[in-house]
């Protein structure tokens, strides 16, 4: 009997209840992560097949990024239209919509189907977040590093097998494909998961305002983890491979690298979050990833920029999710749902400083000067915005 309870009190059984309990946003989060694991890992060949340099293409990034970040202020009042079916309606039009860049040939085309696809994944993001928002709520569990831990475990898987998919001569097009269709069968999942029970409308009649004094600075955490993010997803694998001398599948070692990392980061974020208080879990973890930026930045060897990538990876694991989680916790209840919307908006504004300056100081200066950049800006959080916040929290 005493060994039955110990198994049933063993972290990784508590993992598996919240798992099934978040099964929906969690299989939209890992459809999300088959989209960017996939395209993170194509990077170095979609570049070259849509004829674009080094500025063209993050220009084209930032131009779908408007997409994303106009979707996701709009995603709440999609959500309300779409109702219970909102999160399996969005997966599905995200993984008809990362069809398409694959199969671009100029650079018009390619900024045009990143925007859809971008835009999809924008609305998709807020959706899902808020999910897991009303989830925590409702079975007053931590979920958020959770689900985003799925995101990342299906990021690392799908830019391996995108790797290998690469070496064995498939194309941009038929992989995403493939992943496509795996993601249509998430959404399946999700369609057949119940949704949790809508929370009391306590701001019908509430005036007070949203509290920008907490949700910019937690904004800004949000935005600088994106931006980091980001910057590994899309140019690790260019990186090792210019600079470095990498084959495809060892340029898609850095992207992948990163997801497993942050899917452990994130895994282990979820158990933290029951005994660290999210500021200084985020201080920490800030630090860590600076420093990682920094040797995958400079690293000689490829084994040294592997160890950059997994020490930024799993430091900046955490400071999303953490950050979801902290505002979440400390707005009004009549207020959580907005919030994350809105400091989804501001993080997501990491996607509009990410592509041109990882692009124009790659151009200019060269990809190590690229991520120098990432992991200076990772220093912000702990110094700046980790005591700004702080202070705020104590005011509400």
């Amino acid at each position: 009997m005493d060994a039955q309870c110990a198994l049933w009190q063993w972290p990784g059984m508590s993992m598996f209840h919240d798992l099934v309990r978040s099964r929906a946003p969690a299989a939209a989060f890992a459809a999300m992560g088959l989209f960017w694991g996939s395209f993170a890992a194509l990077v170095p060949v979609i570049k070259p097949q849509v004829g674009l340099s080094d500025g063209g293409f993050g220009l084209a990034l930032l131009v779908a990024a408007f997409g994303a970040v106009l979707a996701m202020w709009l995603a709440p009042l999609a959500d309300r239209l779409l109702g219970h079916r909102a999160l399996a309606i969005c997966t599905a039009l995200m993984a008809l919509a990362f069809l398409l860049p694959g199969w671009t040939t100029t650079g018009l085309a390619f900024a045009l189907a990143m925007t859809l696809a971008s835009a999809s994944s924008g609305t998709l993001d807020v959706v899902m977040n808020a999910r897991v928002s009303a989830l925590e709520a409702q079975t007053r569990r931590p979920l958020m590093n959770l689900n985003h831990g799925m995101f990342s475990v299906a990021y690392a898987c799908a830019a391996l097998a995108t790797g290998l998919a690469r070496e064995v001569g498939m194309g941009p097009g038929v992989v995403l494909g493939v992943m496509s269709a795996l993601a249509l069968g998430l959404a399946g999942v999700v369609l057949r998961s119940p949704a949790p029970a809508p929370e009391p409308d306590s701001d019908a009649t509430g005036t007070a305002p949203l509290p920008w004094a907490l949700l910019l600075p937690g904004g800004a955490i949000i935005l600088i983890a994106f931006l980091s993010e980001q910057a590994t997803e899309g140019w690790s694998a260019l990186h090792l491979e210019r600079n470095l001398g990498a084959g495809a599948a060892q340029g898609a070692l850095g992207p992948a690298i990163l997801g497993i990392t942050m899917a452990v980061g994130r895994l282990s974020g979820q158990l933290v979050a029951q005994r660290l208080s999210e500021g200084r879990v985020i201080f920490w973890a800030a630090l860590v990833a600076s420093a990682g930026g920094a040797i995958a930045a400079h690293a000689p060897t490829l084994g040294l920029a592997y160890l950059g990538f997994a020490t930024l990876g799993a430091g900046v694991s955490v400071l999303a999710p953490m950050a979801f989680a902290w505002i979440g916790r400390m707005v009004p209840a009549r207020h959580r749902t907005a919030a994350i919307s809105r400091i989804s908006v501001v993080g997501y504004a990491g996607f509009f400083i990410g592509p041109p300056m990882m692009g124009f100081l790659s151009e200019g200066f060269g990809l190590r000067a690229s991520f120098s950049a990432v992991a200076m800006g990772l220093l912000i959080v702990p110094v700046l915005l980790v005591p700004v916040l702080r202070r705020r929290s104590l005011g509400v």
